[in-house]
């Protein structure tokens, strides 16, 4: 008879034993079937897309209502940029704008105060889906009607009222998330009275489409059309099968856009950061000190005299703003770093409004940055909205628990979390 080592014997249960994955950590096929749930099953980064929204929205109604008795000089028949300019170079770069179908003074006022409409109603998200496709009719009329009026912030608007459309945005914060969580649905007559206006302006786009734009957009306008009339019908009559098929379509389309968004902010960032890094007045620390000297760029000549005399405040903040532009992409799975990153751009865009006089441009970057902002942040700062309102309004502050489920599934931790 053997007899067996104690090591021996205690190496060998190990030998033979299968190898079994880590307690704490599931397989990969069902870490990645909990993804595609995840992803197909909820509308990711509610608040994000919220705070976008509004941000956004607010930014085009207050630009619009600042710029009211100068509307007529910056987009309509008095403007420098003629009606017959404006549709020549239209006709040449295929864009798309309501205010080529005629060059008179009441259509303009028309599409100018459905412009201020959509803003207002998008701000406060009413009826969100169809709101947000006038918007974005609204800003693009508006910007390619005279493309040379603005000053960076447009383009930004430009680019976010296309991605609104295809995101659930309105799913706090908003007139919509408002009347569903008290239990009332679609109605008969709204729902259905939005989508014959929109229907018609379509067929006169299309009437027009050979001076408003490509084929793609008008493509896009009427699938989006059809979409939300297939919507209303199918939460209306259908059984629960169609409903929960067109809810996967949606949220595959929202977390695909909200991808997109934020992929788009961090290319804004990076190809800022690095053409500022082949300049040598950015190489030398000494780029900021042109701008606050400017007349132009002054509304504050005290204050802006004061940092620009400064060499070491130029300095450091000319570096600074390079630095946190490049790095800020490549923060984004560090949470606690990107925070601070994003906290130093909005200060950033702040110092801008102020410094050199360009609120409307910073307000939209400051939208756009909104994105990345953690989800336990817009909790808490909802919250205290909430109750200062309540305090105005002379009520008891009354805000309900955030359910669990808002906040792990608001989009990827590492990115918005």
């Amino acid at each position: 008879m053997t007899t067996q080592s104690p090591s021996a014997a205690s190496a060998a249960p190990s030998a033979v034993a299968p190898s079994r994955p880590s307690a704490g950590r599931p397989p990969f096929d069902r870490r990645l079937a909990a993804a595609v749930q995840k992803v197909t099953a909820h509308a990711l980064g509610p608040y994000q897309t919220a705070i976008v929204r509004i941000g956004f929205s607010l930014t085009w109604l207050l630009f619009l209502l600042r710029e009211w008795p100068h509307r007529l000089e910056l987009y309509g028949p008095d403007s420098p940029w003629s009606w017959g300019m404006g549709r020549r170079l239209i006709a040449d770069n295929r864009s798309f704008s309501v205010l080529m179908w005629s060059d008179g003074r009441l259509w303009f006022e028309i599409v100018y105060a459905l412009a201020v409409l959509s803003a207002v109603l998008l701000l406060v998200g009413w009826r969100t889906r169809a709101v947000s496709v006038v918007f974005m009719a609204g800003v693009l009329s508006l910007q390619n009607r005279a493309i040379f009026m603005g000053d960076g912030g447009d383009n930004v608007v430009h680019i976010m009222s296309l991605y609104l459309v295809l995101t659930r945005c309105a799913q706090v914060w908003s007139l919509d998330a408002r009347r569903a969580a008290r239990g009332k649905g679609e109605d008969r007559f709204v729902g259905p009275l939005l989508w014959t206006v929109l229907g018609g302006f379509l067929l006169a786009a299309t009437w027009f489409s050979d001076i408003t734009g490509e084929w793609w957009l008008l493509v896009l306008l009427w699938v989006l059309w059809l979409g939300h009339g297939l919507w209303w019908l199918v939460c209306r009559y259908a059984p629960d099968e169609p409903r929960t098929l067109l809810d996967v379509v949606a949220n595959l389309a929202h977390n695909t856009t909200l991808v997109v968004i934020m992929t788009e902010v961090c290319l804004i960032y990076a190809t800022a950061g690095w053409y500022k890094v082949q300049g040598s007045r950015w190489q030398d620390g000494t780029a900021l000190y042109y701008p606050l000297h400017l007349d132009y760029f002054s509304p504050w000549p005290a204050l802006s005299g004061l940092l620009g005399d400064s060499g070491t405040m130029v300095l450091l903040l000319t570096y600074g703003t390079v630095i946190v532009q490049v790095a800020f992409p490549f923060t984004l799975f560090n949470r606690k770093v990107k925070n601070v990153l994003l906290a130093a751009m909005m200060l950033e865009h702040a110092g801008i409004a102020v410094l050199l006089g360009l609120p409307f441009f910073s307000l939209a970057m400051i939208a756009a940055d909104a994105v990345f902002l953690p989800t336990g942040f817009l909790v808490w700062a909802g919250a205290r909205v909430v109750r200062g309102r309540d305090r105005v309004l002379g009520r008891a502050a009354d805000v309900a628990p955030v359910p669990e489920q808002s906040r792990t599934e608001d989009g990827p931790r590492t990115l918005v979390g």
